[in-house]
Formats: structure tokens, sequence, C-alpha cells
């Protein structure tokens, strides 16, 4: 299973290329910034774009942590998380948002 940037994004990169270009190297710097693994930042990303609604990024996310073998049930409990701060119909949105990338055929 290989991740491929939406239609947008290619697009965008293609329209765009310098700024594509420095988008992605802030990526790369930020990712590495820290002493945080990939596996915690991939989780990380879940819980920011969840948090902030963004469902396109947060189906990128999910995606781009199955890549890394990140488990379901351990998406799931990074959503669960966010149960007592966002609260459950945000929480079931998630929830939801991450059946759609698992069951996608």
């Amino acid at each position: 299973m290989q991740d491929k940037p939406p239609k947008r994004f290619t697009k965008f990169s293609e329209d765009h290329p310098a700024v594509a270009k420095a988008y992605s190297a802030l990526g790369d710097a930020v990712h590495h910034a820290g002493p945080l693994d990939e596996k915690s930042r991939a989780l990380v990303k879940i819980a920011i774009s969840g948090a902030s609604r963004q469902e396109g990024g947060f189906h990128a996310h999910v995606r781009k942590a199955r890549l890394l073998g990140i488990s379901k049930e351990e998406m799931q409990h990074v959503v669960l998380l966010t149960l007592p701060t966002l609260g459950f119909p945000t929480m079931m949105m998630l929830l939801a948002w991450i059946d759609d990338v698992f069951d996608k055929k």
C-alpha cells in the first residue's frame, strides 16, 4: 500500500514547486526538531488534525500512520483520548473517519 498525495496537492506542487518544496522542508524540520520518534509523531498528527476537525488532513495522517504499521486500535485509542476534551460527538466523528480509511477498498 502506497500513499499517493491528493490530486489537489499534486496540482499545487506542479503549479508552485518552490512553495511546495519549502513546505516539505518545513515539515521535515519540525519532525526532526525534537525527541519524538516517528510513531509518536504520527499519532500526534492524528490528534492535532482530529482536534481541529480537518477531515482531509486527518484521513491523510491515518493513511500515513497505517503505512508505518500503526494499528487501527492504536489510532482509535488516540481518538478515545480526545473524548474528555473534544466531546462525544467529535470523538464519534473521528472514529468514523478512521473507518473511512480502513474500510476503503
